[in-house]
This record gives structure tokens, sequence and C-alpha cells, in this order.
């Protein structure tokens, strides 16, 4: 790895994964660091952030946001330090989140967003970032819980999860997540205060479902797909709304595998299942920012951040996300900023 501040550290994406990624999907290089030109600003990365939906950004194909190109860092947001500026309203020393990349130091534009003053620097990459607001306005324009109504949240555990729960909570549910292990279930139903988890590690989650949800699932916010996905529909209430959101358990399949075998359910319950993209809220994402920000200062929510360390660490970091290791946000920190 380069000294820093003496080279540019970069990841790149070197092929296009066939099933599970891996780390020889991506390739270390080292070029120079990025001078400002008119209207840009370089960016010196401390944290990194990791989210299920890179895995897509990899494949050959269009979606709501272009592929990453083979040879190009590969994407993702981040926060960073200004250290260089020949951009209108930023200075040296600003913190600044955005999308830079798996590299150490960015040239950006006007794209960045500072970081507010006060706020700790990590919070705009989930509470207060694209996770967060994916939770708020998946759960509340989709789901709409209403008080007591159970709802079930699958991968409650990571950073979108654990807030949809927690935002069906503040609004009068009964909320049940599902997340791989004691520790999270523990996590979920002691920090979280979700009503009771299901370790789907560890239990039979078509069983606990039916226990737990004797009157049926009201809101379903799904992150995970798969089997977990249709065990909750075969336990849906007459009503339901299946929020989808995510399917991890399948990102990384080699082939498109068959859809649930329970989603007759849907008629029979006459449910509503509804998929949705985060960037079709973009216009009131300040709106959601205000709400979670009210909640948390209220201390009616609580957040976890796995912070892995070293820039070397990239590839093995954003695999943590398809084996479950991560508790909260995942995050890489590659530097601090500097003092004095």
């Amino acid at each position: 790895m380069a000294e820093s501040g003496t080279k540019n550290g970069q990841w790149l994406l070197a092929a296009r994964p066939v099933g599970m990624v891996k780390e020889s999907d991506f390739e270390y290089v080292e070029t120079e660091i990025p001078k400002a030109l008119d209207g840009t600003l370089v960016v010196r990365t401390l944290y990194v952030s990791f989210d299920p939906t890179m895995r897509g950004w990899m494949e050959d194909r269009e979606s709501y946001l272009p592929p990453v190109a083979i040879g190009e860092p590969m994407r993702a947001s981040g926060v960073g330090q200004v250290i260089e500026s020949r951009l209108d309203g930023f200075e040296p020393g600003d913190f600044v989140h955005g999308l830079l990349g798996w590299q150490e130091y960015a040239l950006c534009g006007p794209g960045m967003t500072k970081v507010p003053e006060g706020m700790p620097i990590t919070l705009p990459l989930h509470l207060f970032g694209i996770t967060g607001l994916t939770a708020y306005f998946g759960m509340l324009e989709i789901g709409k819980p209403k008080s007591g109504e159970t709802v079930v949240v699958s991968g409650a555990a990571g950073a979108t999860g654990s807030i949809a729960g927690q935002i069906a909570r503040i609004h009068g549910a009964r909320v049940i997540g599902i997340a791989g292990g004691k520790a999270k279930c523990g996590w979920l139903t002691d920090e979280a205060r979700f009503d009771a988890a299901i370790d789907y590690k560890g239990e039979n989650v078509a069983e606990r479902l039916r226990e737990l949800c004797p009157d049926g699932i009201d809101v379903y916010f799904d992150n995970v797909g798969g089997d977990i996905l249709d065990a909750a529909l075969a336990q849906l209430a007459m009503r339901a709304r299946v929020v989808l959101c995510g399917g991890i358990s399948r990102y990384n399949d080699e082939k498109p595998t068959p859809g649930p075998s329970n989603y007759m359910n849907l008629i029979i319950q006459r449910a509503r299942m509804e998929g949705f993209i985060i960037l079709d809220y973009a216009a009131r994402f300040a709106e959601g920012a205000a709400e979670l920000a009210g909640w948390l200062g209220e201390d009616q929510l609580v957040y976890a951040e796995d912070v892995q360390h070293g820039f070397e660490n990239t590839p093995k970091t954003f695999l943590r996300l398809f084996s479950g290791k991560n508790l909260g946000k995942q995050l890489l920190k590659l530097a601090d900023p500097p003092t004095g």
C-alpha cells in the first residue's frame, strides 16, 4: 500500500463476478494524487461505505445507475476531507460526503455535500444517508404501519433493516426482526427495542413466524428474499403490505432463481407486494433526514456501526456483507482527519 500522502491507492473492478463476489474481482493500483481543476476539489477519503446494492453495480447491465466499468475504481459512498479546492463554497479542511469510490484520494465535482458542523462524520453514510432514508420511505410510504399491527423485518440487524424496524415501533407497531446469530438478535431486542427476534441460523423461521404472528404479518419489510421471503408470504394477514427493499440472499446466484412459491397468498389475503428505489424520493430527502434526526435526539432511535480498518482490507470488508458478519452499517476507516 502507498504511504499516505505520496500516492493514490485505488481498488479497481478487474472482472465481472461469477456467482459469489471474490477478492480477485478487484485489483489494487497506485496512481498520482489528482490535482484540482476549475470547478472541482480533491478529497482525501476517511471512511468508505459498503452496501449490498454495490453487488448489482458490478454486473454488465443497466439499472438505476450504470454499471461500474472494468478498470475503474469501484463505486462507493464515502466521507472525506477537502485537501484542495477550486470549487466555490468548499475550502480545504471541509468534511464532505458523496460518491468517492474505493480510492484514497478522489477528484470530485459539485456533487459533494458538506457534513453539518457538529455531526459525527459517519452519520451521512447511514442514518442520514441512503440506508436510513431507504428505511424511512420504504417503511412509511409503502409499508404504512399502523398502531397495533405486526411488522416483520428481514436483515433486521443491518443498516437499513434496523432503522426500518425502529420506525415501525415508533409508529406503534409490534416489531419482529429476523437476523443471523444470537448476538444480533440480542442487540435487536435489548438495544433497538424490537419486540422479538428470530435467529435464522439457529431457528426454523417459518415455525417461529407462526408462533410469533398468530394473527398474521401486517407489514413485511424484506431485505433478504429467498426462503425467508417465502416463509413470510405464507403468514400474511389480510390486506398485508410487503415492502421489497432488497434480496441479498440471491445477489450472488450464478443463475436467476425461481420466485417464491407462496406468492398466491397475496391473492388470498388481498395483500400488496411492492418494490422501490430510494432515488424516487430524492426530492424529499431533507424531510426524511429531519424526522430521523428528531427521533435520534429523543432517544427513540439507535444505530450500530461495524468499522473495519485499513485500505488494504477494502475487498475483504465488502465481502463481510455477504457472509452476515456485520452488525449495523459496514464501514472501513482509512485515516483520521488531521488535528491541530
